[in-house]
C-alpha cells in the first residue's frame, strides 16, 4: 500500500509544488514572449490614410533600426497625390502596389533623407508609401500627402 505511506504523501506534495512552480515559469515566459512580439510589432508601423477636408494627410513616425513604416490607401485610376518626406537619417523609400503576387513600383529610392514627387495612379489599386530603416541608427520621419 504505497498510496497511504507518509513518504508517498510527502512525494506527492513535492511533485505538486514542482508542477506549480513550472506552471508559473511557463506562464511568465509566455507573458514575456507576448511582450517581445508586441514590442517588435509596435516598431513596424502600418498606417491607414485619413485625409482631412482639404485632401491632406500628414504623419510623423520614429523608426528603429531594421523597422519600417507603410502607409496605404485605395486610390482610383487617375488620382494625383503630391507627396514629400524628410527624415533625420537615410531611409529606403518606395511607392508600390500589388498585382497578384507581383509588386509594382511607382518610385523607389535607397538611402534618401528626403524627397518629393507626384503619384499619378495608373489603375485602381491599394497604393503604399513605404520607408525602411536599413541602418543601425533610429530615425524620425515627417511626411505629407495632398490628394487632388
Amino acid at each position: 500500500m504505497t498510496g497511504s505511506s507518509p513518504n508517498f504523501a510527502r512525494t506527492s506534495v513535492v511533485r505538486m509544488r514542482t508542477v506549480r512552480r513550472m506552471e508559473h515559469k511557463v506562464s511568465a515566459c509566455i507573458g514575456s514572449l507576448v511582450l517581445v512580439v508586441a514590442c517588435d510589432l509596435a516598431s513596424a508601423q502600418l498606417v491607414p490614410v485619413a485625409w482631412d477636408a482639404a485632401g491632406r494627410f500628414a504623419h510623423k513616425a520614429s523608426l528603429a533600426p531594421g523597422k519600417f513604416v507603410e502607409i496605404c490607401e485605395k486610390l482610383p485610376r487617375g488620382t494625383k497625390v503630391d507627396w514629400s518626406f524628410r527624415s533625420s537619417a537615410p531611409l529606403n523609400f518606395n511607392i508600390h502596389y500589388h498585382e497578384g503576387k507581383e509588386v509594382a513600383f511607382a518610385t523607389r529610392q535607397d538611402a534618401s533623407a528626403g524627397a518629393e514627387g507626384r503619384l499619378d495612379t495608373s489603375s485602381d489599386q491599394d497604393y503604399c508609401w513605404m520607408w525602411t530603416n536599413k541602418y543601425n541608427k533610429a530615425t524620425t520621419l515627417d511626411l505629407a500627402l495632398k490628394r487632388e
